[in-house]
């Protein structure tokens, strides 16, 4: 089955990456049907597409290191800065459907918390969490461990592909807003303890259940 890619930006954008996908195997998908993956040059196309579908954002040459910051703290997937070859794009995208599609997913749970990797929905006591893309991957692999400190190195590379070594602040940006959406569930637990200058987990003494 071929992947298919929204196109969800302006003409001017959208039609000279067209072909260049198609050549390399990918098919364009109509606006309101299924995508695997969604090219945007917009961060706020995240929200529209939630949890459902990748974002990989396309800037514009002119965009400074806050417009970056911005798009990922809004959850997209990926951001490229024009000019960028159309084969950055290709690896780029085929990377964001390898986190997307892992093949050990998986139904992971710690006290109240269940993660159901397959359907990708959390639940907090029954009761849902939105979570953004990003969110939901960084939930998922700490759930995978929850009284496990992950160093900020292992989530960079792990989460989000980046070189460990890369500075940034989008991880704690993240884990913030991921541990308040838990806590406005559930205020008794301590969700997504920062260990200061090593990385995160998600529990201090919960066990698996």
């Amino acid at each position: 089955m071929s992947t298919t890619v929204l196109l969800a930006a302006g003409p001017e954008t959208s039609r000279p990456l067209e072909q260049p996908l198609r050549d390399h195997g990918f098919e364009i998908a109509s606006p309101g049907t299924h995508a695997d993956v969604v090219i945007a040059t917009d961060g706020a196309a995240v929200e529209r597409y939630g949890t459902e579908t990748p974002v990989i954002v396309l800037g514009s040459p002119e965009d400074a290191p806050d417009d970056r910051v911005l798009a990922f703290h809004r959850g997209c997937d990926d951001y490229l800065q024009p000019p960028f070859h159309h084969e950055e794009l290709v690896e780029r995208i085929r990377a964001v459907l390898r986190r997307r599609r892992s093949p050990e997913l998986r139904v992971l749970f710690a006290g109240e918390l269940r993660v159901d990797e397959t359907s990708r929905v959390a639940t907090v006591g029954g009761i849902p969490v939105k979570l953004s893309q990003r969110e939901f991957a960084l939930l998922a692999k700490l759930a995978a461990d929850p009284t496990r400190v992950f160093t900020r190195q292992e989530l960079l590379r792990d989460v989000w592909d980046w070189p460990s070594s890369m500075r940034t602040r989008t991880l704690d940006a993240h884990a913030s807003r991921l541990r308040r959406k838990l806590r406005a569930i559930d205020p008794t637990t301590p969700y997504v303890d920062n260990e200061w200058g090593v990385g995160y987990r998600l529990l201090g003494t919960f066990p698996l259940v």
